[in-house]
C-alpha cells in the first residue's frame, strides 16, 4: 500500500458496487471523506437506504473490493444513510414530510399480504427509519389487530385530521380504528378510493422515511385507481409459490408497471415449512414459482418467507415475528426483505425519474 493517496482511495471507493442495490458509490454520490494516515484507511459513506445491523455485511464486501485494488491495510468505516425523497408514478405530487410511499400489494387474497406488510414495516423501523402503515384494505382491515392496537382511536387536534396511532416506533392508520370490528364495509369503489385518499392526506404522519400502503387485494378499479392517484415510490409484490397465486401477481406487477410505478422486488411468502419436530423441509404450495416470476420479468426475488405457526400467532397477538421474536430465522428474512427493497428504492432514486429534492438524515449512532 506504499504510495497510496487519498485520490487513489476515493477512486477505488466510487468504483464499488453496493451489493443490494446494484448502483455504484460514486454513481450514488455516497463517499463522503476519506483518509490514509498512519497505514489505516478511513472512509465515510452514506447510502440511500437504512444501514443499522448492516454495517459487518458492507463493510466486509467493501474490504474485499478494496483487496482487490491493492488496498490491504486496516480500513475504518463509518456507515450512515440519507435517505432521498422519491416518487415513482410521474406527475403524482409528493405528500409533505413523506420521503418515500411504499405499496405492499398482491393479486389475490389469502397470499399473506398484510402480515408482510406489518412485518416488513417494523423491519423498516428496526434498521433505523421512521415508518408509518396506511391500512387501505378497506373492506378486511386487519393492521389495528396485528399492530397491537385493536380497540384503540385516534384523535385529532383541530375537527380537520387525525393523529395516527403508534406501536413499535411505527405510526398507523386504519379505516379499522374508525369502525367497529364487526361493522361491514358495504361501499363501492368510488367511496373505498375517496376514504383511502382521505385517510392518507388527512392524517399528520410528521416526518416519514417510508410509508408503507397495505394494499387491498386484487387489480381492480380500486387498485388501478389507488395507484394512480397516491404517489407511490414503488411496490412489493406479494406471492406464494402456487401457480394460481402467481397468476394474479403477475397482473399484479404488470398494473404498477401500466402506471410507472417501479416494481422493488417479489416476495415469496408460504415458501417451505420446516417441521419442528423432525426439520423436513415441505413445499406446500410449490416450490420456486417467485424466484421463476423474478427471473421472468426482471425484478429483484426480495425473499423467500417461511410457512410457520408462529407468525401466525404472533400477528393475531398483535406483536409480529420482527418485535416478538427477533433473533429467529423468520424474523432476519423480514429483515433482509425490508433492506432489499430499500436498497432498490435507492437505487430507483439514483436512476432519477421523479426525484425531489427534499431528504431527510438518518441517525446510526
Amino acid at each position: 500500500m506504499t504510495g497510496t493517496t487519498e485520490t487513489d482511495l476515493r477512486a477505488a471507493l466510487e468504483s464499488f458496487v453496493e451489493p443490494l442495490s446494484g448502483v455504484s458509490l460514486g454513481a450514488s454520490g455516497a463517499v463522503g471523506a476519506v483518509s490514509v494516515a498512519g497505514g489505516t484507511l478511513s472512509v465515510e459513506v452514506t447510502l440511500g437506504f437504512p444501514v443499522r445491523g448492516y454495517e459487518p455485511e458492507f463493510e466486509s464486501a467493501l474490504r474485499e473490493h478494496l483487496a482487490r485494488h491493492g488496498f490491504d491495510g486496516p480500513l475504518a468505516v463509518r456507515l450512515g444513510a440519507r435517505i432521498p425523497a422519491f416518487v415513482g408514478n410521474r406527475g403524482a405530487q409528493p405528500l409533505p414530510g413523506i420521503s418515500n410511499v411504499i405499496a405492499v400489494a398482491s393479486g389475490k387474497g389469502g397470499v399473506g399480504k398484510s402480515t408482510v406488510a406489518a412485518n416488513f414495516a417494523l423491519a423498516l423501523a428496526r434498521q433505523g427509519a421512521r415508518v408509518g402503515v396506511l391500512d387501505a384494505d378497506i373492506y378486511g382491515p386487519s393492521q389495528p389487530r396485528m399492530m397491537g392496537l385493536s380497540g384503540q382511536r385516534p384523535t385529532t387536534r383541530d375537527g380537520k385530521s387525525f393523529e395516527p396511532l403508534s406501536n413499535y416506533g411505527v405510526k398507523v392508520m386504519s379505516i379499522g380504528f374508525l369502525i367497529d370490528d364487526e361493522q361491514p364495509m358495504v361501499w363501492r369503489g368510488p367511496m373505498v378510493t375517496q376514504a383511502l385518499v382521505q385517510l392518507l392526506g388527512e392524517t399528520r404522519w410528521g416526518e416519514l422515511d417510508y410509508l408503507v400502503v397495505d394494499m387491498p387485494p386484487g387489480t381492480g378499479d380500486i387498485q388501478l385507481t389507488l395507484a394512480q392517484r397516491v404517489p407511490l415510490s414503488g411496490a412489493v409484490v406479494v406471492t406464494t409459490p402456487q401457480e394460481i397465486a402467481l397468476l394474479d401477481a403477475r397482473k399484479g406487477l404488470m398494473m404498477f408497471r401500466k402506471v410507472e410505478v417501479p416494481v422493488l422486488g417479489i416476495v415469496e411468502n408460504m415458501s417451505v415449512h420446516v417441521c419442528p419436530a423432525c426439520g423436513h423441509a415441505s413445499h406446500v404450495f410449490g416450490a420456486g414459482g417467485g424466484r421463476g416470476m423474478a427471473e421472468r420479468y426482471g425484478v429483484p426475488l426480495l425473499g423467500e418467507l417461511p410457512l410457520d405457526l408462529r407468525i401466525r400467532e404472533q400477528a393475531d397477538a398483535g406483536s409480529p415475528t420482527v418485535v416478538a421474536d427477533p433473533g429467529s430465522a423468520a424474523a432476519q428474512a423480514y429483515m433482509s426483505v425490508a433492506r432489499r427493497a430499500a436498497a432498490q428504492l435507492a437505487a430507483a432514486a439514483v436512476r432519477g425519474a421523479g426525484t425531489f429534492p427534499k431528504i431527510s438524515i438518518e441517525d446510526n449512532e
